[in-house]
């Protein structure tokens, strides 16, 4: 069993990005979607408290889009999810959008890592990154060289 204390309700980790998925999601939260203004002002809160660095150098267990992502709820729930962009969102499939309140909670998260986060209707809630598995690479996307 999971004991969580009102400290526990407060938690505001570092956060990283890489600088072309920072770009694509500030973009993505200003752009005005389909979806709640809060939930667009939730991303733009946590992009703007990342650490932006080079795409390459974005560690293996940050949460970035597409990756898979085992976490732990305040309530005990662990959950597997893929975060992906709105348009790619399926529950069913176990993908969230990061213009969700838990998505946006997700982005720039380490393993181990705790956050503080807001349901929709209000609740705080902290959920805790368990692991991350970076997201796959496209076949079609040349890495360059191999290092020797």
């Amino acid at each position: 069993m999971t004991t969580t204390s009102l400290s526990d309700f407060n938690l505001s980790p570092d956060l990283v990005l890489g600088r072309d998925e920072y770009r694509q999601l500030t973009v993505l939260a200003l752009a005005g979607t389909e979806h709640s203004a809060d939930d667009a002002d939730w991303l733009l809160h946590e992009l703007e408290r990342a650490t932006v660095v080079p795409d390459g150098r974005v560690p293996r267990d940050v949460v970035r889009m597409n990756s898979l992502v085992r976490f732990r709820t305040s309530g005990g729930d662990q959950r597997v999810v893929e975060l992906v962009f709105p348009r790619d969102a399926d529950i069913a499939s176990r993908k969230i959008s990061v213009l969700t309140p838990v998505g946006a909670a997700l982005i720039g998260l380490r393993t181990g890592q705790s956050i503080t986060w807001l349901t929709r209707d209000g609740r705080r809630q902290v959920l805790t990154v368990l692991s991350v598995t970076p997201p796959a690479t496209d076949p079609d996307d040349d890495p360059g060289p191999a290092a020797a």
